[in-house]
């Protein structure tokens, strides 16, 4: 009974939606959407998939039927043919097809990752050893910064994701455009949100931009995808989605003790 309850676990994490912006045992896909940038990404994902199989399947069947019709106890004669002209375009004309089918979708993929559209509100991220600053430059020509650390496993509370949680999350409101302007205080950091389609490299005295827009409320966690020293594996982030009236009074609450 255990085996079976372990294997219906093993298929229902596989199978199953994963939870919104975490990863889940067990996962072989990638984390669930939450973003228009990561719908994309899994759109192309999918894509290629079904081209990659489709290839895969033809070649091993070609294989399997050469293998089969042309050994040695079929053809004690071997033939001499030396080409086909006919075949030859054939081979030649099918992958230039296959290619312009995988070039166009991701290539307007990477234009729409590249910048915001009319963006509602910008962040700074600077990545630093081992932590995150978040500036928010405000209407009225004020900035709030914060740093934003992992909570280390003797103060993690029920409810709370070891390795990923953070003292004090990024938080935006649900809905908004949100343009990340990202760069680096010390070596080379990076700054990844897979449920949203982020990774995008911190670079010291270079400024990276990417953005992203949630339509749902909850927290997305990521973490630096750069080697950046002893404590790399310890530098979540968490960006805490909101409403705008709640994010309103966050904002106020920031000013106030700015």
């Amino acid at each position: 009974m255990k085996f079976l309850s372990y294997l219906t676990t093993f298929f229902w994490h596989i199978f199953s939606a994963h939870a919104n912006g975490i990863p889940t045992p067990w996962q072989m896909n990638f984390q669930k959407a939450a973003s228009p940038m990561m719908e994309g990404i899994n759109h192309m994902h999918n894509f290629l998939l079904v081209i990659i199989t489709s290839i895969a399947i033809i070649v091993c069947g070609l294989l399997t039927y050469v293998i089969f019709n042309f050994r040695a106890s079929r053809n004690p004669i071997p033939s001499k043919t030396t080409h086909n002209t006919v075949l030859e375009i054939i081979w030649s004309f099918i992958p230039v097809i296959v290619v312009a089918l995988i070039t166009v979708p991701s290539i307007r993929l990477l234009y729409e990752m590249e910048k915001p559209h009319d963006p509602d509100m910008t962040v700074k991220v600077i990545g630093k050893q081992w932590y995150w600053t978040y500036e928010y430059p405000t209407k009225d020509g004020k900035t709030i910064s914060f740093d934003s650390r992992m909570i280390e496993d003797k103060d993690i509370k029920a409810g709370q994701h070891r390795l990923l949680d953070v003292d004090n999350r990024m938080v935006v409101p649900v809905g908004a455009t949100v343009q990340l302007i990202i760069t680096a205080g010390d070596v080379l950091h990076s700054f990844a949100v897979p449920s949203l389609g982020i990774k995008k490299d911190a670079v010291p005295g270079r400024i990276n931009e990417t953005w992203f827009k949630i339509n749902q409320e909850g927290v997305y966690y990521g973490q630096c995808s750069e080697l950046c020293g002893i404590n790399h594996g310890y530098m979540p982030i968490a960006v805490h989605v909101i409403s705008k009236s709640a994010y309103e009074e966050w904002l106020k609450k920031k000013l106030a003790s700015a």
